[in-house]
């Protein structure tokens, strides 16, 4: 009997989620304990320390059964052997238990049972502990159970198990023999309990660990950005997969945050572990990135100062970092690591390259520091940020899984051939697929951008000094600038708004303002002074002389901006081109 009891533990402590115990439970004890069994669970669930509502309602949630051929059946009841489905659903999942009933062919169990506490079931349920059939109680609590219009065959024993979790009854398990069997002992009935006590428990678990890893995944995928911008330049494409079952919440993210000078920078991120905390932690590392970003900081200094954070946060709260920095004017990346699998650049002729970056330490790891690197970033090229998820697993090192990447992209670039790239959002999907089946235990950021650049044609750049005759220049250089690049229709909707950013950036500079103008889709106009306090619209009074700057930049610009600087601020607009 013990190794009976231990060996139908272990099969029910097995079962990682509701289903998997339940199932436990029934294949655990017929036929070796029982004939046939019946598992009902309150519906709905509580879950932790959630208040049950009285009455509750028990849901039939599995049946299990003793196979039998019809010359058993004909044999143990007397009855034809030709009883219709009899056999076909023994052993299977059903919302009702079908058992041998020589007076009336089978006996369904009803579905749905509502539990009142002061009826006769709600007081077998509230003493938690088995109770034989034929027990008075029980005599009473069976026909709530099984429906007030259900009778059991002659010669049946029973037993009804409360299901009891940590802190209340959470189901019930009826456990029946046939005539044929030795009745039910009184150790039988501690068996019974035992493994009605170890199903609830896991019960209790399941549902505990299936709301926090609903909650964490639901947390991390609202931390990862809804939409990724769209900056000048460059296009983007992100996936995120989560995790297999057996680790489903992890601290994957990635971001794309514009910056000044229509630069953009790209971060990919992995906090250790797998865990509500862990989503927790990446939705703090990816706000202090951002914040980060805000400032205009290096690559390194943004890594630096997320380090910080980690320590700050405590001793065990580790993550790898990738930060990206594009400058499309420049056709330059500047890139700096903490702990993270390295980038491959897929070059318009087919190529992919792993990039040489220096590893750097983990953040968190503390009293480290990290090392940014240029690079060229030619138009046309695709950059592959991601996290190990992708290259790494039980069956693969990370190694082995980078240069299978590598040689996945060059193959998909090779299918477009050499003066074309591949369709970002494809690469993407195509990458994803380097997976094989059952080959993920991690979750999955992935992080694409093909750098488009801006062509030294289309940019524009002076320095004017912080003087009153600022405007005036400035209105000059962009008229000359519009009428080069044949677009002398915006030269009086560009040149006011000029006058009016440059204006103000005027009034409180000491050191020479820069005004750049950038030609895409739009004409972007940007101008940075060493003041650091940002520009806000107000409704200027009828008698204020001034104050009607950006009333007019917000009627006017498609888009308008301002971005504090570590050195100050760059006050942005863009009119459409109409091209």
């Amino acid at each position: 009997m013990l190794r009976f009891v231990g060996a139908a533990t272990r099969r029910i402590a097995r079962g990682m989620d509701l289903d998997e115990i339940v199932l436990g439970l029934c294949r655990a004890t017929v036929p070796t304990f029982a004939d046939a069994i019946l598992v009902y669970l309150r519906d709905p669930l509580p879950v932790g320390d959630e208040r049950p509502v009285s009455p509750f309602v028990l849901r039939l949630r599995r049946t299990d059964r003793l196979r039998l051929s019809g010359e058993d059946i004909e044999a143990l009841n007397g009855i034809p052997s030709q009883l219709p489905g009899l056999t076909e659903l023994s052993g299977m999942a059903s919302t009702s238990a079908l058992l041998l009933d020589p007076g009336t062919d089978v006996l369904p169990a009803a579905e749905l049972c509502e539990v009142r506490m002061g009826g006769a079931l709600g007081e077998v349920l509230r003493g938690v502990r088995p109770v034989f059939g034929d027990a008075a109680t029980a005599r009473a609590a069976l026909p709530e159970l099984l429906g007030v219009d259900r009778v059991l065959p002659t010669g049946h024993r029973v037993i009804l198990a409360p299901l009891r979790g940590r802190r209340r009854v959470i189901g019930a398990a009826v456990f029946l023999r046939g005539p044929e069997r030795a009745a039910f002992d009184p150790n039988d009935l501690l068996v019974a309990g035992q493994l009605a006590t170890h199903t609830a428990l896991g019960i209790d678990k399941a549902m505990l660990y299936g709301r926090e890893a609903y909650i964490a995944d639901e947390l991390q995928r609202t931390m990862l950005p809804e939409n990724l911008p769209q900056p000048t330049g460059v296009r983007l494409a992100s996936r995120y997969l989560p995790a297999a079952e057996t680790a489903r919440v992890g601290g994957d993210w990635y971001d794309a945050i514009p910056l000044p000078g229509s630069r953009v920078a790209l971060v990919v991120g992995d906090v250790m572990g797998h865990s509500m905390t862990s989503a927790a932690v990446m939705g703090q590392f990816r706000t202090t990135a951002q914040t980060l970003a805000g400032l205009d900081l290096p690559p390194q200094e943004v890594l630096h100062h997320l380090d910080e954070q980690a320590q700050r946060l405590g001793t065990d709260r580790m993550a790898t970092c990738m930060y990206v920095v594009y400058d499309p004017v420049s056709h330059r990346i500047t890139i700096a690591n903490a702990g993270h699998p390295p980038p491959i650049l897929l070059h318009l002729g087919g190529r992919a390259e792993v990039l040489k970056v220096p590893p750097g330490a983990p953040i968190g790891v503390g009293g480290v520091d990290f090392e940014a690197v240029e690079l060229d970033a030619p138009s046309g090229a695709t950059l592959l940020l991601y996290t190990d998820g992708l290259v790494e697993s039980r069956l693969r090192d990370v190694w082995t899984g980078i240069e299978q990447l590598r040689e996945r992209l060059e193959a998909t670039s090779r299918l477009t051939g050499p003066d074309h790239a591949p369709p970002l959002e494809a690469l993407c999907d195509d990458v994803l697929d380097v997976l094989g089946p059952g080959d993920r235990d991690d979750d999955i950021a992935l992080l694409a951008a093909r750098f488009d650049g801006i062509a030294p044609s289309d940019v524009a750049y002076w320095f004017l000094e912080p003087e009153h005759a600022a405007p005036g220049r400035a209105r000059r250089l962009a008229r000359n600038a519009l009428s080069r690049w044949g677009l002398e229709e915006l030269s009086d909707s560009v040149e006011l708004l000029i006058s009016e950013v440059v204006t103000n950036a005027v009034r409180y500079a000491e050191r020479p303002v820069t005004l750049r103008l950038l030609r895409t889709d739009v004409v972007r106009c940007e101008v940075g002074d060493d003041s650091p306090q940002l520009p806000r619209q107000r409704r200027a009074r009828e008698t204020d002389e001034g104050g009607r700057g950006l009333f007019l930049v917000n009627r006017l610009a498609r888009r308008w901006g301002a971005t504090r600087l570590g050195s100050g601020k760059v006050v942005w607009f863009e009119i459409p081109t109409g091209a």
